[in-house]
């Protein structure tokens, strides 16, 4: 939210989830209700119609659904789609089945999917150690059917963070070096 109000931009939220976390761990997750969930976002399109969409923490089935069901009566195309999976202490917060329910209902109604190199792991069932591992990631998220792909290599221990944006036919890796 501070980020898009410093951009000019106006946010309206639904909160999927209440994280008791520090910088190191998360110690728990607490769920709002999937149809919360729901009347949350068709409750602020009523005030202000949105221009484009960016979703995080998805942690259940439910909740993929109730925001799949959401997104049908909204029909904007500019979804980004973050799919808050592991906490940075390497924590999962969301199960196989919310996994699995994400890829087959919602990934291919994003515009952009933004993992990073965790998430894109728990999404493509694979182990990410290069950048060639991230393409072929990245082709995998792609065969989903989302339309664009940004793995975030900022997990990977190095002195660089290389970034790879993918769309059908083309790759740009993005290279710089890791600020201490």
């Amino acid at each position: 939210i501070k980020t898009a109000t410093s951009l000019g931009v106006y946010s309206m939220t639904a909160v999927t989830a209440v994280t008791v976390q520090n910088t190191k761990s998360v110690k728990s997750v607490i769920p709002v209700p999937a149809n919360e969930i729901y009347n949350q976002i068709i409750h602020t399109i009523k005030d202000i119609r949105p221009n484009a969409i960016k979703i995080g923490m998805l942690h259940s089935s439910k909740v993929i659904l109730s925001v799949t069901k959401a997104l049908s009566k909204i029909r904007i195309s500019k979804i980004v789609l973050d799919p808050v999976m592991v906490a940075k202490g390497g924590t999962r917060l969301i199960n196989k089945s919310a996994v699995n329910t994400l890829k087959k209902k919602l990934i291919n109604k994003a515009y952009l999917i933004t993992p990073n190199i965790p998430e894109a792991e728990v999404l493509t069932d694979m182990k990410i150690r290069s950048v060639k591992d991230t393409i072929s990631a990245g082709k995998i998220l792609l065969k989903i059917g989302v339309k664009n792909v940004l793995i975030k290599g900022g997990h990977k221990e190095s002195k660089f963070i290389e970034d790879v944006l993918m769309k059908k036919n083309k790759v740009v890796i993005f290279k710089n070096r890791k600020i201490k």
